[in-house]
């Protein structure tokens, strides 16, 4: 039996939870202390609920975190320093140039090992390999509906009550869009990392008000030639600023422990031309 570590206990960490492939078991969930509880009686004692991955005396086959980029922020390092294998859905943390070093460098100094994980978007593999080519243009296009954006910096950018048509209401880099918008972003930072990088990336936001799907659309061009992919996902019911497909592919990680193959939508994490850019999964040794 494989056993994985939770980072979270919303909605995403919740859905993957339920779908945990047979041989998987959660034996340790990090979650805020008012979770305790209600994780005690979902899981009869089977898992034990943390505040912090320090205080696990055991050795977890893989750490999962479906939390926030700023669980991210403040587990990572500590997670890596034990030498333990991190896979990661809120990319956008890795935005952040100092956090994403730090990381870096705990992988190489304690044999550590930082798994990126594809989410919500698809194409991820041809992405890295087109790079190898030669790339000139990444753009990334993000639609949801005013529900999505709802609690989200989009709010001071547009006025979501009145939207009657699409729009788009931001336009920038990857760095500046996983930052400013953590919950709904790390799209546009997992698009970055596997092609030209968090500032040469382009990103487009917009709302759909005739929408409640969320759709992805992404264009690459490049000496290889180029193309074009458009994934309409359906969000969780329980939190619509989160696409089903991202649980998902936390699912397939941990499916991934128990063939005893390679986590695919892994991606490794070293410095090239100053962001994280290369396929597979990091570690020190």
């Amino acid at each position: 039996m494989k056993k994985i570590m939770m980072i979270g206990y919303g909605a995403m960490a919740k859905e993957v939870l339920a779908r945990l492939p047979e041989g998987v078991e959660a034996a340790w969930i990090v979650a805020r202390e008012k979770y305790h509880a209600e994780i005690a009686t979902a899981f009869a004692g089977r898992a034990q609920a943390l505040t912090h991955p320090d205080q696990c005396a055991g050795q977890p086959d893989l750490v999962l975190e479906c939390a926030s980029q700023q669980a991210v922020a403040e587990l990572g390092e500590a997670i890596l320093k034990r030498g333990w294998h991190l896979a990661v859905i809120s990319t956008g943390a890795l935005a952040d140039a100092a956090l994403q070093l730090r990381l870096q460098q705990a992988c190489a100094r304690h044999q550590g090992q930082l798994i990126v994980l594809s989410g919500a978007v698809a194409g991820m593999d041809g992405l890295a390999s087109a790079r190898e080519g030669g790339l000139e243009s990444v753009t990334y296009q993000s639609s949801k509906s005013p529900a999505s954006w709802r609690g989200s910096h989009a709010e001071k950018l547009i006025d979501l009550n009145a939207i009657s048509e699409a729009r788009v209401f931001f336009e920038g880099s990857a760095r500046e869009a996983a930052r400013m918008f953590p919950a709904n972003a790390n799209v546009a930072a997992t698009i970055a990392l596997h092609g030209l990088g968090m500032d040469a990336t382009r990103v487009r936001l917009q709302v759909d008000p005739h929408t409640q799907r969320n759709t992805h659309r992404l264009q690459v061009c490049g000496q290889f030639g180029e193309f074009q992919i458009e994934l309409c996902g359906n969000p969780l019911a329980s939190n619509p600023k989160t696409s089903t497909l991202a649980a998902l592919s936390a699912v397939q990680a941990c499916r991934s422990l128990v063939s005893g193959g390679f986590i695919s939508t892994g991606f490794e994490v070293v410095t090239r031309r100053q962001t994280c850019e290369s396929p597979g999964a990091y570690s020190g040794k």
